[in-house]
Protein backbone atom coordinates (compact mmCIF):
# COMPACT_ATOMS: atom_id res chain seq x y z
CA UNK A 1 0.00 0.00 0.00
CA UNK A 2 2.54 2.76 1.30
CA UNK A 3 3.82 1.62 -2.80
CA UNK A 4 0.39 2.43 -4.29
CA UNK A 5 0.35 5.33 -2.04
CA UNK A 6 3.90 6.50 -3.22
CA UNK A 7 3.16 6.35 -7.09
CA UNK A 8 -0.44 7.81 -6.86
CA UNK A 9 1.26 10.62 -4.97
CA UNK A 10 4.14 10.87 -7.96
CA UNK A 11 1.32 10.39 -10.53
CA UNK A 12 -0.65 13.25 -8.77
CA UNK A 13 2.71 15.73 -8.69
CA UNK A 14 3.62 14.86 -12.02
CA UNK A 15 0.35 15.34 -13.38
CA UNK A 16 -0.46 18.18 -11.35
CA UNK A 17 2.99 19.55 -12.72
CA UNK A 18 1.98 18.92 -16.48
CA UNK A 19 -1.15 20.10 -16.19
CA UNK A 20 -0.05 23.39 -14.69
CA UNK A 21 2.28 23.79 -17.87
CA UNK A 22 -0.39 23.12 -20.30
CA UNK A 23 -2.84 25.29 -18.51
CA UNK A 24 0.06 28.57 -18.03
CA UNK A 25 -0.69 30.84 -21.47
CA UNK A 26 2.50 31.63 -23.36
CA UNK A 27 2.55 35.40 -23.32
CA UNK A 28 3.01 36.52 -27.01
CA UNK A 29 2.91 40.44 -26.54
CA UNK A 30 5.63 42.81 -25.46
CA UNK A 31 9.26 42.90 -26.78
CA UNK A 32 11.33 39.36 -27.67
CA UNK A 33 13.29 39.85 -24.83
CA UNK A 34 10.28 39.87 -22.61
CA UNK A 35 9.45 36.73 -24.21
CA UNK A 36 12.70 34.90 -23.58
CA UNK A 37 12.57 36.23 -19.85
CA UNK A 38 8.89 35.05 -19.43
CA UNK A 39 9.99 31.46 -20.97
CA UNK A 40 13.33 30.95 -19.30
CA UNK A 41 11.49 31.99 -16.04
CA UNK A 42 8.09 30.02 -16.64
CA UNK A 43 10.13 26.71 -17.70
CA UNK A 44 10.68 23.98 -15.33
CA UNK A 45 14.20 22.66 -14.10
CA UNK A 46 15.65 18.97 -14.69
CA UNK A 47 18.73 18.62 -13.14
CA UNK A 48 21.19 21.21 -15.01
CA UNK A 49 18.64 21.84 -17.41
CA UNK A 50 15.48 24.35 -18.03
CA UNK A 51 12.63 21.83 -19.73
CA UNK A 52 10.46 24.41 -22.02
CA UNK A 53 7.32 23.60 -23.20
CA UNK A 54 7.11 22.78 -27.57
CA UNK A 55 4.39 24.84 -28.28
CA UNK A 56 5.60 27.78 -26.20
CA UNK A 57 9.13 27.20 -27.85
CA UNK A 58 6.83 27.68 -31.45
CA UNK A 59 4.65 30.35 -29.94
CA UNK A 60 8.49 31.99 -29.83
CA UNK A 61 10.03 31.04 -33.14
CA UNK A 62 7.07 32.71 -34.52
CA UNK A 63 7.24 35.68 -32.88
CA UNK A 64 10.88 35.57 -33.43
CA UNK A 65 9.97 35.49 -37.11
CA UNK A 66 7.55 38.11 -37.12
CA UNK A 67 9.71 40.18 -35.39
CA UNK A 68 12.46 39.54 -37.79
CA UNK A 69 10.71 40.20 -41.20
CA UNK A 70 9.11 43.20 -39.30
CA UNK A 71 12.18 44.17 -38.68
CA UNK A 72 13.43 43.31 -42.07
CA UNK A 73 10.67 45.43 -43.58
CA UNK A 74 11.21 48.68 -41.24
CA UNK A 75 14.87 48.64 -42.21
CA UNK A 76 14.15 48.18 -46.23
CA UNK A 77 11.43 51.30 -45.55
CA UNK A 78 14.30 53.04 -43.77
CA UNK A 79 16.90 52.53 -46.35
CA UNK A 80 14.79 53.71 -48.96
CA UNK A 81 13.86 57.02 -46.64
CA UNK A 82 17.45 57.63 -46.08
CA UNK A 83 18.28 57.43 -50.16
CA UNK A 84 15.36 59.98 -50.85
CA UNK A 85 16.67 61.72 -47.89
CA UNK A 86 20.00 61.48 -49.09
CA UNK A 87 18.86 62.54 -52.84
CA UNK A 88 17.21 65.39 -50.89
CA UNK A 89 20.34 66.61 -49.37
CA UNK A 90 22.68 66.30 -51.78
CA UNK A 91 19.81 68.42 -54.12
CA UNK A 92 19.85 71.00 -51.38
CA UNK A 93 23.53 70.58 -51.28
CA UNK A 94 23.99 71.34 -55.00
CA UNK A 95 21.34 74.50 -54.59
CA UNK A 96 23.66 75.99 -51.35
CA UNK A 97 26.52 75.72 -53.81
CA UNK A 98 24.48 77.74 -56.38
CA UNK A 99 23.12 79.90 -54.26
CA UNK A 100 26.91 80.66 -52.60
CA UNK A 101 28.20 81.30 -56.42
CA UNK A 102 24.89 83.49 -56.89
CA UNK A 103 25.53 85.50 -53.51
CA UNK A 104 29.78 85.73 -54.43
CA UNK A 105 28.28 87.12 -57.86
CA UNK A 106 25.95 89.62 -56.58
CA UNK A 107 28.32 90.44 -53.43
CA UNK A 108 30.75 91.46 -56.08
CA UNK A 109 28.59 93.45 -58.31
CA UNK A 110 27.07 95.20 -55.71
CA UNK A 111 30.92 95.75 -54.70
CA UNK A 112 32.11 96.85 -58.45
CA UNK A 113 30.64 99.10 -60.81
CA UNK A 114 30.65 97.74 -65.05
CA UNK A 115 31.76 100.68 -66.60
CA UNK A 116 32.85 100.79 -70.61
CA UNK A 117 31.94 96.71 -70.15
CA UNK A 118 34.42 95.73 -67.19
CA UNK A 119 33.60 95.78 -64.22
CA UNK A 120 35.29 98.32 -61.20
CA UNK A 121 35.82 98.19 -57.64
CA UNK A 122 33.42 101.02 -56.33
CA UNK A 123 35.90 103.19 -54.60
CA UNK A 124 38.19 102.86 -58.08
CA UNK A 125 35.06 104.06 -59.88
CA UNK A 126 34.17 107.05 -57.62
CA UNK A 127 38.30 107.94 -57.05
CA UNK A 128 38.38 108.08 -61.29
CA UNK A 129 34.69 109.49 -61.06
CA UNK A 130 35.89 112.60 -58.80
CA UNK A 131 39.01 112.98 -60.74
CA UNK A 132 37.46 113.56 -63.98
CA UNK A 133 34.88 115.95 -62.27
CA UNK A 134 37.69 117.71 -60.52
CA UNK A 135 39.80 118.22 -63.67
CA UNK A 136 37.03 118.74 -65.28
CA UNK A 137 36.25 121.53 -62.55
CA UNK A 138 39.63 122.83 -63.54
CA UNK A 139 38.72 123.29 -67.25
CA UNK A 140 35.67 124.86 -66.38
CA UNK A 141 37.37 127.37 -64.23
CA UNK A 142 40.64 127.73 -67.01
CA UNK A 143 37.77 128.50 -69.74
CA UNK A 144 35.71 130.81 -67.73
CA UNK A 145 38.88 133.11 -66.73
CA UNK A 146 40.47 132.91 -70.51
CA UNK A 147 36.68 133.70 -71.74
CA UNK A 148 36.14 136.49 -68.37
CA UNK A 149 39.71 137.73 -70.46
CA UNK A 150 38.73 137.57 -73.61
CA UNK A 151 35.43 139.49 -73.12
CA UNK A 152 37.08 141.89 -71.12
CA UNK A 153 39.72 142.54 -74.25
CA UNK A 154 37.09 142.13 -76.98
CA UNK A 155 35.09 145.07 -74.52
CA UNK A 156 38.15 147.52 -74.53
CA UNK A 157 39.01 146.58 -78.08
CA UNK A 158 34.76 147.22 -78.84
CA UNK A 159 35.42 150.88 -76.63
CA UNK A 160 38.51 151.27 -78.28
CA UNK A 161 36.72 150.84 -81.93
CA UNK A 162 33.91 153.10 -81.20
CA UNK A 163 36.26 155.72 -80.00
CA UNK A 164 38.10 155.32 -83.44
CA UNK A 165 34.99 155.29 -85.09
CA UNK A 166 34.06 158.64 -83.14
CA UNK A 167 37.01 160.28 -84.18
CA UNK A 168 37.16 158.71 -87.35
CA UNK A 169 33.49 159.90 -87.95
CA UNK A 170 34.75 163.75 -86.47
CA UNK A 171 37.49 163.31 -89.16
CA UNK A 172 35.57 162.64 -91.69
CA UNK A 173 33.38 165.60 -90.80
CA UNK A 174 35.91 167.89 -90.52
CA UNK A 175 37.56 167.02 -94.01
CA UNK A 176 34.18 167.27 -95.69
CA UNK A 177 33.55 170.80 -94.30
CA UNK A 178 37.38 171.35 -95.58
CA UNK A 179 36.37 169.97 -98.65
CA UNK A 180 33.18 172.06 -98.70
CA UNK A 181 35.01 174.85 -98.03
CA UNK A 182 38.02 174.44 -99.91
CA UNK A 183 35.07 173.57 -102.99
CA UNK A 184 33.43 176.89 -102.30
CA UNK A 185 36.28 178.59 -102.21
CA UNK A 186 37.22 176.93 -105.35
CA UNK A 187 33.72 177.63 -106.90
CA UNK A 188 34.08 180.91 -105.64
CA UNK A 189 37.18 181.25 -107.46
CA UNK A 190 36.21 179.95 -110.26
CA UNK A 191 33.05 182.41 -110.62
CA UNK A 192 35.33 185.00 -110.30
CA UNK A 193 37.71 184.30 -112.74
CA UNK A 194 34.80 183.35 -115.02
CA UNK A 195 33.20 186.94 -114.24
CA UNK A 196 36.63 188.75 -115.26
Amino acid sequence: MKKQLTLLIVIVLISYNGFSQINKKFIDTGSVKNQFNFLIKKSNRYQNYKVVQYNWLQKLKRNVEDTLVKSQKEIGFNYKTINTQKTTIDSLQASIINSKKTIETLTTEKQSIAFLGMQIEKGTFKSILFFIIGALALLLAFFISKFKQSNSITQHTKEALKEVENEYNEHRSKALEREQKIMRKLQDELNKNKKE
